[in-house]
């Protein structure tokens, strides 16, 4: 993102989810603010908003990667909940609604972003007249300057206590340092923590036709001032987890994810480049 200015990419994201809610049936992610946080109520804004083109192959494959995306993290907050769990990490949170429909009293929700998407953010919640929750808390963080660990704790976070870490389309933007910093910080959590993110294969590894597709959406990002930047193969994300004591929960890629989610919808992802990723940190030996 450019310095100054919200995430282009974060609105892009909440649009998808915005209109997971109109035009897909059954709904695979049901989210009743996922409208209201953008201003639009029904299908006569979507022109305007750069939606042109809903049910073209390419967006359906990209709406539904971000809402098994969300759905897979909210799925994996639910289990560990039932396990204990108390508090929930948004690291990158955008335009996530989860804050203010949490159905847990007991979860604490931090949102962690950028001072400026998050001042937007805080913007669209009052323009649109959505409360916010004791429970939410807003951890604004320049991770060139902050440190997350101290940004977190002054704003209530235990890391004595298990968490839930929602990393959610934000692996692929940072560099190789930068992934491995912030893993570095979640490693050193409370154990029995679960992670959740999302990761994007090499090129190289892609069929031809994919590889179009993501050079496509590549130049798009990259133009919105947040080009992408890392990539794994199954192999290494997996190692390197291993390595800072994560043990894998699931991977999924593709056919996992439309097998899971998308059974009877008209929902389907097309690329096999995406994988939606859990963990649970281990105690140290």
């Amino acid at each position: 993102m450019r310095e100054g200015t919200p995430s282009r990419t974060a609105w892009r994201v909440a649009l998808r989810r915005a209109a997971h809610q109109i035009f897909d049936q059954p709904l695979v992610f049901d989210d009743p603010l996922a409208l209201r946080i953008l201003g639009l109520t029904s299908r006569s804004n979507w022109d305007a908003e750069g939606l042109r083109a809903p049910n073209r192959p390419h967006s359906i494959s990209l709406r539904a990667f971000l809402v098994a995306r969300s759905r897979f993290a909210e799925d994996t907050l639910t289990a560990a909940v039932y396990e204990g769990a108390k508090q929930y990490v948004l690291l990158g949170a955008g335009l996530d609604t989860f804050a203010y429909r949490n159905p847990f009293p007991q979860v604490q929700v931090f949102e962690v972003d950028h001072p400026d998407t998050q001042a937007w953010k805080l913007c669209l919640l009052e323009d649109h007249d959505i409360s916010i929750p004791q429970q939410a808390h807003h951890v604004a963080v320049d991770f060139h300057h902050d440190d997350l660990s101290e940004r977190l704790r002054s704003t209530g976070f235990d890391p004595t206590q298990p968490a839930v870490f929602a990393w959610l389309g934000v692996v692929p933007y940072l560099t190789d340092e930068g992934f491995t910093a912030t893993l570095k910080f979640l490693s050193t959590c409370a154990p029995g923590s679960v992670l959740v993110f999302d990761y994007g294969m090499p090129r190289q590894a892609l069929p031809p036709l994919e590889r179009l597709a993501l050079d496509s959406m590549s130049a798009r990002v990259a133009a919105a001032g947040e080009p992408f930047r890392l990539f794994f193969m199954p192999d290494e994300i997996h190692h390197r987890l291993n390595q800072s004591g994560w043990q894998l929960l699931h991977d999924l890629d593709r056919n996992a994810i439309n097998t899971r989610y998308f059974n009877g919808s008209n929902l389907h992802v097309l690329s096999s480049g995406g994988h939606l990723l859990a963990a649970k940190l281990q105690p140290q030996q």
